[in-house]
């Protein structure tokens, strides 16, 4: 089947390629097989998926020598979503694929988790599991936006060390009335698709928390909002109705994140398989590295780069694709 005789839509391919158990992917043409393979993963989702992809793909793979097998398309969250099972995994595929521009979100894979065992997802909370740096709304109020701001960037960006950088920025926000933060928890924009993907992973039976360098005074409102099973963030010291410019108790760093992940796991008994921590920030990459998954949002350079799965074009609804994409292995084309 040659993939420019794919129709455009991924819901009329079943029909077409009906006459196999599956379809390797080569170069120019889909190929019927007998075995589908499972040792390595590439997702692809998005609005506009289609056959073009799939065109863009197949060399990619062949310089690489990897062997791929399509598996029937489905539709996670709105979103339309492909699996290819891989023959192996190939970390310069891995790089490849995120030095190009592409529409959609891909990710290549060794392992994924899947929706259908526990899991813990544990994610960041600042421009993750909300569309905002709440230090940053905190000092614009206080009168001291542009010194915080700037130090909140050179953190997430990963040219400063996290926890002086908190200490500093806390700093400037002595004598601030506490009833500033009551005014950023009332204005806090979710990140699109938090609650769908937290009400997905909770119906999956999943354990979900937050570990932020942000305060537990917001982190606390999206567990109450939420149901989350845990958060971990910082407390910031307050002195006669005023911000003392203070943090209370030790501050969640990336080490901390990292540990907390790990944690949770062995309280509730996760398989470190089955563990995914999310974040945009390079204080997020320890959290990352010990994770079965980990996903960047809407991340900072370097964090793109060292993440294992990227999403550039889904907000928290693309977690969903991912860890529904594996379902997608248990379907045959001739299986209709």
């Amino acid at each position: 089947m040659l993939l420019s005789r794919l129709p455009p839509l991924l819901s009329d391919w079943p029909a077409l390629l009906s006459g196999a158990l599956c379809w390797q992917l080569n170069p120019d043409a889909l190929q019927p097989t007998e075995t589908p393979l499972a040792g390595g993963w590439l997702v692809l989702f998005g609005k506009g998926l289609g056959a073009s992809h799939l065109a863009r793909l197949a060399p990619l793979l062949a310089e690489q020598g990897l062997a791929a097998t399509l598996y029937p398309p489905a539709e996670v969250a709105g979103v339309p979503l492909l699996l290819l099972g891989c023959d192996g995994f190939s970390p310069e595929l891995v790089a490849e694929l995120k030095s190009g521009e592409w529409e959609i979100d891909l990710c290549h894979l060794p392992a994924l988790p899947t929706l259908s065992e526990p899991g813990l997802l544990v994610m960041d909370m600042d421009s993750t599991a909300i569309r905002i740096e709440c230090i940053d709304e905190i000092a614009r109020l206080a009168g001291v936006g542009e010194q915080v701001a700037a130090v909140t960037a050179a953190a997430m960006q990963g040219k400063l060390e996290f926890s002086d950088s908190l200490r500093n920025r806390v700093a400037l926000l002595a004598g601030a009335p506490v009833t500033i933060l009551d005014e950023v928890a009332a204005n806090m924009p979710w990140m699109p698709g938090l609650q769908l993907m937290v009400d997905t992973l909770k119906g999956a039976g999943w354990k979900v928390a937050i570990a932020s360098g942000g305060f537990t005074r917001f982190a606390g409102e999206l567990q109450l909002a939420l149901g989350l099973d845990a958060i971990f963030a910082n407390e910031l010291a307050v002195d006669g109705g005023k911000l003392s410019g203070q943090v209370s108790g030790r501050i969640v760093d990336a080490s901390v994140k990292a540990e907390v992940l790990q944690q949770l796991a062995q309280e509730y008994g996760i398989a470190a398989a089955q563990t995914v921590a999310i974040g945009d920030g390079a204080n997020d990459l320890k959290m990352m590295g010990v994770a079965g998954l980990g996903i960047a949002i809407h991340a900072k350079p370097l964090v793109r780069a060292q993440a294992a799965a990227t999403l550039n074009h889904h907000d928290l609804e693309g977690v969903i694709c991912l860890l529904a994409a594996r379902a997608c292995s248990e379907l045959r084309w001739d299986q209709r």
